[in-house]
């Protein structure tokens, strides 16, 4: 076509075809890589980045769970960690929003040894190491909401929860981004999931495999235009429509914790198009194959 026929043709183009052509873009969320010395999880790591590389998405969504583990370790162990994943971060071309997950936060159990008046407890580390934990962005007329889903119990536990200070910033956020746009979402703790139910979870230990509030959570959603939520945690694959929502669980770098399938979920990451509008999601392995014996 000559370039004033080709003008012609935009400049008659429907203006709703055209916004959606500017719009189309893919992402991947990867979760739970569990990155450690130990069983190769640094190798497999990188295998996973490089696989990523190779689809050139706009960017990432890291669902946490980086590293393995500063939950239960002190700092020797945890500085080690995060500047194992720091030097495989280098290797991924896209930029990557992330969450923290559960094995993130730094010496709240009781084996960790760790006082609560240590100046990186908790989620600090994460957030001097990694960045916020919670954040939101837009990308070509799509908002993506990051949220920390860690709640911190009197125990030293967690539980799935998202404290007070994310929802008053999450109803201010929701607000500014305007009811017609379309909203991802991404937290560590699924919002919802059957997975209690696919492998007979206790009930007193649901609190931690899904946020406890997530009704709270999706009820500030409403009249909003949610179209996704990425979690991760449970290391499954797994998609649960809602009213409009996918509600997706991207399974895990590190599979069975770098020692193969998950109850018969491989080790991978999810590949998200957005196009004409719509918001479709796969699940893509990169060729992990677990140490024997591991």
């Amino acid at each position: 076509m000559h370039r004033r026929g080709f003008l012609a043709a935009v400049a008659l183009a429907p203006a709703a075809a055209l916004q959606a052509a500017s719009g189309d873009f893919s992402f991947v969320h990867f979760t739970d890589p569990h990155i450690q010395p130990e069983l190769k999880g640094d190798v497999g790591t990188l295998q996973a980045f490089t696989a990523i590389n190779r689809l050139k998405p706009d960017f990432c969504l890291a669902g946490g769970d980086l590293v393995f583990d500063v939950f239960e370790r002190g700092h020797d162990r945890a500085r080690l960690l995060f500047d194992i994943y720091a030097r495989a971060l280098k290797e991924l071309q896209p930029r990557v929003y992330s969450v923290p997950g559960n094995h993130d936060v730094f010496g709240i159990s009781n084996k960790a040894g760790v006082p609560a008046s240590d100046p990186q407890y908790g989620k600090k580390m994460f957030e001097d190491r990694i960045g916020p934990r919670y954040s939101s962005f837009t990308h070509k007329g799509w908002h993506f909401i990051q949220l920390d889903s860690i709640g911190i119990t009197p125990e030293k536990g967690y539980r799935g929860f998202i404290d007070e200070e994310q929802m008053d910033w999450l109803r201010r956020d929701l607000a500014a981004a305007g009811r017609a746009t379309p909203i991802v979402v991404t937290t560590h703790i699924p919002l919802v999931t059957g997975f209690g139910q696919y492998v007979g979870v206790q009930p007193e230990r649901i609190a931690g495999i899904q946020i406890v509030n997530a009704k709270a959570v999706l009820d500030l959603f409403e009249g909003y235009a949610l179209k996704a939520v990425l979690q991760g945690h449970t290391h499954i694959r797994e998609q649960v429509e809602y009213n409009g929502c996918q509600f997706i669980t991207s399974g895990a770098v590190s599979g069975n914790w770098w020692r193969g399938l998950r109850f018969g979920h491989p080790e991978g990451f999810g590949l998200v198009r957005v196009k004409g509008g719509r918001l479709s999601w796969e699940y893509r392995t990169y060729g992990w194959q677990a140490a024997a014996g591991a």
